[in-house]
């Protein structure tokens, strides 16, 4: 009788290491990437606010205490693929893009409603939609954005809200209301100007913008500092602390070239960006549609780059939106 064959103890199966760029549960969710003890230049998102995925992802879960696979919302796996937890899929050069609305990140605390958006992205587009009636006779509109990411999806849908004698008689200083909607058409964002003079010469009453989210709550201000050369603006936090600065070139003109708007911190270390894109010589010059970009820390706190979106509408109004100039430009062609 043939003897019993021994049994081999199964090896134990080392343990995966958690991936270095989504952290999990014990690790640096904040700032992963960051040295321990490193000062950050801005105001950062609460350290319980959890990872965000990159702009456009989305996590798939799955099962045990993997990190979780992160893949571009349509995008589907190719035959003889496999997917490694941790492993993020990037587009393909050519492959089609999602154009529809970016999936709102899931599980965010602290965050005001409808803000969640702004923790997965660090750069916005804003596209200015062109009204043929404005172009064509002048009579200003009412201006309507699409707020996009770097994918193409759309964010946020930004519609101002004024009366007509308001847009005609005061141009580019007149107050506005702007009502920023989600995909539910829910207002997440109210962004609120008072009628105010812009001249430099009145350093007594100069530009302020009010953010509020959700309405009603304010979240941060813009407030334009009196200088005589170089925009400057202040970006505040909800009670009423200076955390970062913009500060503008000193000619807002600039000839098939964009205009940038730099974002600085407090100690004048440059954190982000504003610009106001080139689209064209017939765009520019007939009409006061606009193209900007946006560019701040993925790890800034939502109110706060909630209020830099802010202080880009402003920007536009006071310094790109239609002059009289303009207007006699589109009557010489008619």
């Amino acid at each position: 009788m043939s003897a019993t064959p021994e049994k081999i103890p199964l090896e134990e199966k080392p343990t995966q290491q958690g991936n270095q760029l989504y952290p999990s549960v014990g690790q640096d969710a904040n700032n992963p990437l960051l040295q321990q003890g490193a000062a950050s230049p801005y105001p950062s998102a609460p350290a319980n606010a959890g990872p965000p995925a990159p702009p456009g992802y989305m996590a798939v879960p799955q099962n045990g205490m993997n990190p979780p696979i992160m893949m571009q919302p349509g995008m589907q796996m190719q035959p003889g693929m496999v997917m490694q937890p941790g492993m993020v899929m990037q587009p393909v050069l050519g492959q089609q893009q999602v154009t529809g609305w970016m999936p709102i990140p899931q599980g965010i605390p602290n965050c005001p409603p409808g803000l969640e958006y702004l923790t997965a992205v660090d750069q916005l587009l804003v596209h200015q939609q062109v009204e043929l009636l404005e172009a064509f006779t002048g009579f200003e509109t009412a201006n309507k954005y699409e707020i996009k990411n770097t994918f193409g999806q759309k964010v946020y849908w930004a519609v101002e809200d004024t009366g007509c004698c308001n847009r005609m008689c005061c141009g580019t200083a007149r107050a506005f209301d702007i009502k920023v909607l989600d995909n539910f058409q829910n207002e997440v964002l109210h962004f609120r100007r008072d009628l105010r003079c812009q001249s430099c010469c009145f350093p007594c009453c100069l530009q302020k913008l009010e953010v509020s989210s959700p309405p009603g709550t304010v979240i941060g201000t813009v407030e334009q500092k009196w200088t005589l050369l170089r925009p400057e603006f202040n970006i505040k936090d909800q009670h009423g602390d200076t955390v970062l600065i913009i500060r503008g070139p000193c000619c807002q003109c600039s000839l098939c070239g964009d205009v940038k708007f730099l974002v600085l911190s407090k100690d004048g270390t440059e954190v982000g960006k504003v610009t106001k894109q080139w689209t064209g010589f017939v765009q520019e010059h007939f009409t006061d549609a606009d193209n900007f970009g946006i560019n701040f820390p993925m790890d800034l706190d939502v109110r706060v780059k909630a209020t830099m979106l802010g202080a880009l509408f402003l920007i536009d109004y006071m310094y790109f939106e239609s002059n009289d100039k303009k207007k006699i430009n589109r009557r010489g062609l008619l």
